[in-house]
């Protein structure tokens, strides 16, 4: 995709939403399109938040080890401000960040940025995440990605905590948690 002017001259922004289970490939994708932006010459800066340092404390990381470098943020509206004379904001791990993330979001597109965000769409119950529910609503493109179940091998969107660990927000990787189908999930 590219930032395309309208007949006016003006530059269109858009909201890319990118979910699913743990294990999905969700940054890893966010990274291949970001990475592709700066190919085209594109003005690039992506965010994380500050809280997600399981790889590392400035890079997004995928599972594969895939880098790109971020900037983490405390908050979504730091993200305005750092977002200046951009064409496109990349935003990893959406599902942990408040809920101005949608409204700033929005703001950036308005100002004909192409904004790619990348989260869990649910939490380790299988239940909505943070604001992905309201960056999906308002998405101009949206792709679910899925992993593949660790007890059956099926298609997988549901992220199974192996702890006793309580509270949504657990980091963690493949010791805390296992892609699970629905059938599989609810089998536990």
């Amino acid at each position: 995709m590219f930032i395309e002017p309208n007949l006016r001259g003006e530059r269109r922004g858009w909201v890319e939403v990118v979910c699913g289970s743990m294990f999905s490939g969700k940054t890893e994708e966010l990274i291949r399109r970001l990475k592709r932006a700066k190919i085209a010459n594109l003005k690039v800066e992506i965010f994380k938040p500050a809280i997600d340092v399981r790889y590392d404390a400035e890079k997004i990381v995928s599972h594969d080890e895939n880098a790109i470098m971020s900037t983490p943020v405390e908050s979504s509206q730091t993200i305005l401000l750092l977002a200046q004379g951009v064409d496109v904001v990349g935003i990893d791990e959406a599902q942990f960040f408040d809920a101005e993330i949608t409204n700033v979001c929005e703001l950036l597109a308005l100002k004909g940025i192409r904004v790619i965000v990348a989260g869990l769409d649910m939490d380790y119950k299988g239940k909505p995440f943070g604001q992905m529910p309201n960056l999906l609503a308002i998405a101009d493109y949206i792709t679910k990605l899925h992993a593949i179940c660790m007890k059956c091998g099926n298609i997988a969107n549901i992220s199974f905590r192996k702890t006793a660990t309580e509270g949504q927000v657990v980091l963690g990787e493949k010791d805390v948690y296992e892609p699970r189908c629905r059938h599989c999930y609810h089998e536990e």
